[in-house]
């Protein structure tokens, strides 16, 4: 009883005891009006720097908030390694500025850290394109529009794993490390050790060097839907929150080497429309809470509203969507080809031509899609699967039921993939599954209006690109 009582009270005044620790207030907390006539301290770095007749005007920050708190200090008091950039500690008084705003009048300077202009790639009131500032990724942090972009992509993680516990759904830590490749398409990065004196002891006979380790080959995950589909017929309701991988050739706005998906996966689940419907929960649930929580940031991306919150998705078949692109074909640049998958200029445009809303497309050609997806009942040339198609991303969402029929899903595992474990799901109190992933990165752009994928990861990894 009295362990208990001890975990309440720190449960309730964590905050207040994480305060007393350090004893700093954040820029976040400064800024509150409600702190007005009480001393504080706070730490962070000069953002801005305005000399005055007898002031200097500082905009410091720590990273807490898209609003700096301005720091007024007399003239007399400045201390020598003073700039923008550098960091520092300072003590005083909060007060209010002819603005309304809070502001600290500056009792005691500290520098904690000075900043060298001459090497800084950053300078003050400067603007620079977003290819300049992906060169310098450690630093990229500091400017404005990426410290926002930080703080939603903190923001919407918590989002996304507060609705899915309010869901039901069980979190699961799937594995980086594979035997399988997921998609089937080979692209995938291959694991094997960097040291050959470790290769050398651990050598087998018979075993190649890319299956040394492991004894067999290893690979970055693409996908953690296989793992996920096992707990889901144990767990009911599960989803992941991890890195993925993919080996492709493309630089484009959309695509990385290392992203993050949202992966989620039901058991008594065989109705596309009901997967359709959970997929659309999360997009509206995590979106209404960035709204709420992160319009400070939102603002300083200039990100679009989204008018599509309060509306139903769309909802159209693949033969649909094909029927308006043929007969709208003289406003598309590319061909349309039956069978295959949509180009991301056909994506863009079934989202704007049916009114800018996101629109599920399901019920896609075999052919077209990953063996572990169902057949239609009625058209075994197609299966039960959909793509989310957003405004300004294209694909977000990819789902599909799955294929739970023992010797169907057999006769589909492309050769080469050793899935005996897959198979064995479907022999032991087997359920119908179903379930989708979401591209955590392109969420971030449909919301932020953030165009290139690159700048809402904080360390992006593509073809030829590996810094840091």
């Amino acid at each position: 009883m009295i362990l208990k009582r001890i975990l309440q009270f720190n449960l309730k005044n964590g905050h207040c005891l994480r305060r007393r620790a350090h004893n700093y207030a954040t820029i976040y907390e400064s800024n509150d009006s409600k702190n007005v006539g009480k001393k504080a301290k706070v730490q962070g770095w000069v953002k801005a720097l305005r000399k005055m007749k007898d002031n200097i005007f500082l905009d410091l920050n720590d990273g807490t908030s898209s609003q700096p708190l301005q720091v007024v200090l007399k003239k007399g008091m400045k201390p020598e390694n003073l700039s923008y950039g550098c960091s520092m500690t300072v003590e005083g008084e909060i007060t209010v500025a002819p603005n309304g705003r809070a502001e600290l009048q500056v009792d005691k300077i500290d520098i904690i850290g000075k900043c060298d202009l001459e090497g800084y790639p950053f300078l003050p009131r400067k603007q620079y394109s977003e290819d300049y500032i992906r060169r310098y990724l450690h630093l990229r942090p500091r400017t404005k529009a990426f410290s926002s972009t930080m703080r939603l992509r903190d923001l919407a993680t918590n989002a996304i794993r507060d609705h899915f516990r309010d869901r039901g759904f069980i979190n699961i830590h799937t594995p980086i490390l594979t035997s399988n490749d997921c998609e089937g398409a080979g692209e995938v990065f291959i694991i094997q050790p960097n040291s050959q004196e470790l290769v050398q002891a651990m050598k087998t006979e018979g075993v190649d060097v890319e299956s040394t380790y492991f004894n067999s080959k290893a690979f970055l995950t693409v996908s953690g839907q296989l793992h996920l589909e096992a707990c889901a017929r144990a767990l009911s309701k599960v989803y992941n929150f991890s890195p993925a991988f993919r080996a492709e050739n493309t630089k484009s706005r959309l695509h990385l080497s290392e992203f993050y998906m949202i992966e989620a996966e039901m058991a008594f689940i065989a109705s596309l429309k009901d997967l359709a419907t959970e997929a659309e929960l999360l997009v509206k649930s995590v979106t209404f809470s960035l709204i709420e929580k992160g319009s400070s940031d939102l603002q300083v991306l200039e990100a679009p509203e989204p008018t599509w919150l309060n509306k139903d998705f769309g909802y159209i078949t693949y033969t649909e969507a094909l029927d308006i692109l043929d007969k709208n074909s003289d406003r598309l640049t590319f061909p349309i080809k039956p069978g295959e998958g949509l180009a991301k200029e056909h994506e863009l445009f079934l989202v704007h031509h049916l009114g800018d809303v996101p629109v599920f497309v399901t019920e896609w050609p075999v052919n077209s899609k990953p063996f572990y997806m169902k057949e239609c009942e009625d058209d075994k040339s197609k299966v039960q699967a959909m793509d989310l198609l957003a405004p300004t991303v294209g694909e977000l969402i990819g789902g599909s039921v799955r294929e739970d029929n023992y010797s169907k899903l057999k006769s589909k595992i492309p050769p080469g993939l050793n899935l005996d474990w897959y198979l064995e799901l479907r022999k032991f109190g087997n359920v119908p599954t179903a379930g989708f992933g979401m591209g955590f990165e392109r969420y971030l752009q449909l919301i932020s209006g953030v165009p290139n994928i690159k700048d809402v990861i904080p360390f992006p990894r593509w073809p030829h690109n590996c810094s840091l």
